[in-house]
């Protein structure tokens, strides 16, 4: 048992410089490569964490101008439509006027020209009344005067 922790210490002994080496080794990287790569990982990870949350922010400040927009546009159609019912209204009311004022007019018109057709008929009958007297005159006159020449004509 002497030999074999003879043995053991030897091999420890041996292995002294291998075992500071490896910790030479480990400290070195330790030192040069990985805290370096975890510093440069992480600085990625927040500079994309980062880039996200801008992306997100600017898109939800986006959508809010997208829904702003709209709206704009959703109350500048409603004004146009207002405009446009209101135009719609006034040529109406417009046409309605003139059209009331011509249909006026045009029962004036034919007022007056019942009134003068009447007042040409009265003329005309009274004309024909005294044209009718003296046509009467004439016939009766024509026919007494034929009979006359007739009968003394015929007395011959």
């Amino acid at each position: 048992m002497d030999d074999t922790l003879r043995q053991v210490g030897e091999l420890l002994v041996s292995s002294i410089p291998t075992i500071i080496g490896l910790l030479i080794v480990w400290t070195a990287y330790s030192f040069l490569v990985h805290r370096p790569l975890q510093k440069v990982l992480a600085e990625r990870q927040a500079l994309t964490q980062g880039a996200i949350q801008r992306a997100q922010a600017e898109i939800a400040t986006a959508e809010a101008r997208t829904a702003e927009y709209e709206q704009r546009v959703r109350e500048a159609r409603s004004q146009i439509y207002k405009t446009q019912e209101a135009n719609r209204q006034r040529v109406m009311e417009k046409r309605d006027s003139a059209l009331a004022e011509a249909r006026r007019q045009a029962g004036d018109m034919v007022k007056n020209a019942r009134a003068d057709l009447d007042k040409d008929a009265v003329a005309a009958k009274a004309v024909l009344q005294q044209q009718s007297g003296a046509l009467a005159d004439q016939v009766i006159a024509r026919v007494l005067g034929t009979a006359k020449s007739s009968a003394a004509a015929g007395g011959q």
